[in-house]
C-alpha cells in the first residue's frame, strides 16, 4: 500500500514511532566473579610455580652495544639538524645575527648533508638480504 502524498509518509511514520516488537530474552545463569577468583583470596599462599613454564620461557640474548660514530659524523648530524634550529630560532625571536654567522651555519648544513651523503655505501651489504634475522 503506498501512501499518496508526502504528508501521509511523514503521518505513517510519526504514528508508528513508539511501536517496538516485544522480544523475549533467554537468560542464562550468570556465575558471580568473586567465585572465579576465591581460590587466589589468600595472600599467604600462591600458586606453586610451573617447572616446565621456565623451561619453555624464550630469554633473548643480551643485545649488543650501541655503535660508537666518529666525531666527523657526528659534526655533521650537528650541522644537518643544529644550524637551521639556530637560524629558525633567530629569526622566531627577532635576532640580528651577523651575515657571517649566517653564512656559516648555512654552509654547515650544506657541508654536512654533502658529507653524510657522500659517506652513504654505494649499494647493499648482501644482495640476497631482506633484513629479517632469526
Amino acid at each position: 500500500m503506498q501512501p499518496d502524498s508526502d504528508d501521509d509518509a511523514w503521518r505513517a511514520i510519526v504514528e508508528n514511532y513508539g511501536d517496538r516488537p516485544e522480544i523475549e530474552r533467554e537468560t542464562a545463569p550468570v556465575e558471580e566473579p568473586a567465585a572465579a577468583w576465591s581460590s587466589y583470596d589468600d595472600e599467604d599462599e600462591e600458586p606453586a610455580p610451573d617447572a616446565r613454564q621456565d623451561e619453555d620461557r624464550f630469554v633473548p640474548p643480551p643485545p649488543p652495544p650501541l655503535p660508537r660514530t666518529t666525531p666527523d659524523r657526528v659534526a655533521a648530524w650537528l650541522g644537518v639538524f643544529a644550524s637551521p634550529a639556530v637560524l629558525l630560532v633567530a629569526m622566531v625571536f627577532g635576532l640580528h645575527l651577523p651575515g657571517f654567522i649566517s653564512f656559516l651555519l648555512v654552509g654547515a648544513f650544506v657541508g654536512g648533508f654533502l658529507y653524510l651523503v657522500a659517506q652513504m655505501p654505494r649499494g647493499p651489504r648482501d644482495p640476497w638480504d631482506d633484513g629479517s634475522r632469526l
